[in-house]
C-alpha cells in the first residue's frame, strides 16, 4: 500500500489550524496504514503550535513539528525532505488556510500511477485581484526566464511521486522562497509527467493574511534574480 505524506505549512493560523488538522487527518486516515499529516509550524508567534501538539494527542498519524521562522518556501522544503527521509511514497501539499477542499484530493490519488506530479490549477480562484495578477505575471516571467509555459506554477494543491521529487529536490536552494515555482519548472524543463486538474480555491476561511503587494514585491524582485541563476543548473 502507498504511503502518502500530507504536507502542509503553518504560520499564526491559530484561527483555522483546528479545522485544517481534523479536515487533512480524514485524508490519511482513509489513504491507510503507514500514512502521515505533516504540519510544519513556521515560528508562529500565536498558539498554532500549542495547538498542534494538543490535537496530536488524539491522532496518531498526525506529526506536528516546529521549526524557526524562515518563510512558506523553506517550510514547505523542511516538509518534502521530511517526507522523503520517512519513507513517503507520495507527498500531497496545500496550505493551512483551509482555502482549499479534501474532497477534491481523491481523483489525484486515484491517477497518481500515470504522472510524476499532479497540480491543482485554480480556476475562478476567489483570493482577490492582486493574486491573481502575481499568478499571471509569474507564468510570464516564467516563459521569458524558462521558456516553459506552467498553467499555475505556485499552487498549494499538488500530488507528487516521492522518488521524482527528491531525484530533483536536490536542484533547489537551501531555504527558497518560491520552491513549488521551481518545482513546477524543473518538471516542466525535464519534461516529466504533470497533470493539471481544476480546482476550488475559496477565501482564506480565518485569520489574516501574512503575504501583502509590498511583500510580493521584495520577493518578486529577488526571485527574477535566482530564477536566473537557478536556470543554468536545469537541464
Amino acid at each position: 500500500m502507498d504511503k502518502l505524506f500530507i504536507v502542509i505549512p503553518a504560520y499564526n493560523e491559530e484561527a483555522n489550524i483546528v479545522n485544517v488538522i481534523d479536515e487533512w487527518y480524514q485524508v490519511v486516515q482513509r489513504a491507510g496504514d503507514g500514512s502521515r499529516l505533516v504540519i510544519i509550524d513556521d515560528g508562529s508567534k500565536d498558539r498554532t503550535f500549542e495547538m498542534m501538539k494538543e490535537a496530536s494527542k488524539e491522532r496518531e498519524a498526525f506529526l506536528p513539528l516546529t521549526k524557526p521562522n524562515g518563510g512558506h518556501g523553506a517550510t514547505i522544503l523542511y516538509g518534502y525532505h521530511y517526507a522523503i527521509k520517512e519513507g513517503a511514497d507520495y507527498i500531497f501539499q496545500t496550505d493551512s488556510d483551509g482555502q482549499t477542499l479534501p474532497e477534491e484530493f481523491w481523483q489525484f490519488w486515484e491517477d497518481r500511477k500515470n504522472h510524476d506530479m499532479i497540480i491543482g490549477y485554480r480556476k475562478g480562484r476567489q483570493d482577490g485581484l492582486s493574486r491573481i495578477f502575481v499568478t499571471k505575471t509569474l507564468k510570464l516571467v516564467l516563459q521569458l526566464v524558462f521558456h516553459v509555459n506552467v498553467k499555475d506554477a505556485n499552487t498549494p494543491f499538488r500530488l507528487m511521486e516521492s522518488k521524482t521529487l527528491a531525484e530533483n529536490i536536490k536542484l533547489i536552494p537551501e531555504n527558497y522562497n518560491l520552491s513549488n515555482v521551481i518545482i513546477s519548472v524543473i518538471y516542466a524543463k525535464k519534461h516529466k509527467k504533470v497533470k493539471y486538474v481544476p480546482i476550488t480555491f475559496r477565501p482564506r476561511q480565518g485569520g489574516v493574511n501574512s503575504i501583502n503587494m509590498k511583500k510580493i514585491f521584495r520577493i518578486g524582485k529577488q526571485a527574477v534574480k535566482d530564477f536566473s541563476s537557478i536556470n543554468k543548473y536545469i537541464h
